[in-house]
């Protein structure tokens, strides 16, 4: 990566996909930064991994489905949350979090996703702290992203899935919007992970942009931010009228966009540990 493209003079950096992120975690890495992914795809995975944890599950994100995903999680005695399509006669957990929320109890569940799930494996693999957020867990993982950066700025080190150990660089919150897919495998950018990381991201800056001053967020951060601000008083509409959204209306999952419009209704902050998700209730003021 070049070091325009790094978003290096900013603490707050975004940018689309595991792909690209990637290439700014590793870059902040290598430069010797303590480094925190912020990952966020609304509907649904990590909607789901809010809905799971909240509820006391382990959350272990999976990057393939079907025959794989099936042995990983009879090797670890998990659920395995199944394609939506495949729950849609005879129930069960699927990336749905209305299916999560009403299986009750569950104590490990694997969560395969092309998206989120792909995108968390790969930044905690290039060195990265990884959190889940959500529309519904966005102040808490503001809270929590301050305590991060705090510490990180103390040790010089992150700690969790990974870092860089005892570095005393400035820490690096790299936001990344995950996206979907085109049927050629391509990033589709859907509009509500940039609400969603926007969501974060002002957030974020309400509590440190007293303390960073201008360079806290980069341009493309500060533009998810100011997108936000464009629908946070109507985000359920909007949810709705996007095109994911569309789609997991006409396809029989209303619900699901409304648990992703639930803003603000948790305080558990999902962080990746040893390669599942766990709770972390994050300081509020």
């Amino acid at each position: 990566m070049m070091p325009w493209h790094s978003q290096d003079r900013h603490v707050v950096r975004l940018d689309w996909g595991p792909g690209a992120a990637e290439d700014l975690t590793a870059y902040a890495v290598a430069a010797g930064s303590p480094v925190c992914a912020v990952v966020v795809d609304v509907l649904s995975f990590t909607t789901c991994v809010s809905v799971a944890v909240d509820a006391g599950t382990r959350v272990h994100p999976y990057r393939w489905k079907d025959a794989p995903a099936r042995t990983f999680a009879d090797g670890l005695g998990a659920t395995l949350a199944r394609p939506r399509s495949a729950t849609a006669v005879d129930g069960g957990v699927s990336l749905s979090p209305s299916s999560i929320r009403a299986a009750g109890p569950i104590g490990d569940l694997v969560l395969p996703s092309p998206n989120g799930s792909t995108t968390s494996a790969v930044l905690a693999g290039a060195g990265a702290d990884v959190v889940a957020a959500s529309l519904r867990n966005r102040s808490a993982v503001a809270a929590w992203l301050v305590d991060w950066l705090e510490s990180s700025r103390g040790s010089g080190g992150s700690g969790g899935s990974g870092g860089s150990g005892g570095s005393r660089a400035q820490p690096a919150v790299v936001v990344v919007p995950a996206g979907e897919r085109w049927p050629d495998g391509s990033l589709r950018p859907a509009v509500e992970d940039l609400w969603g990381t926007g969501a974060v991201i002002a957030a974020l800056a309400g509590r440190l942009e007293h303390r960073a001053g201008p360079l806290l967020l980069s341009p493309e951060a500060e533009a998810a931010g100011t997108t936000w601000l464009a629908v946070e008083d109507r985000i359920g509409e909007a949810l709705h009228a996007c095109a994911s959204g569309r789609e997991l209306v006409e396809q029989g999952w209303p619900d699901d966009v409304a648990v992703a419009a639930e803003l603000d209704a948790s305080d558990v902050v999902p962080v990746l540990t040893d390669g599942a998700f766990t709770g972390q209730v994050a300081k509020r003021d």
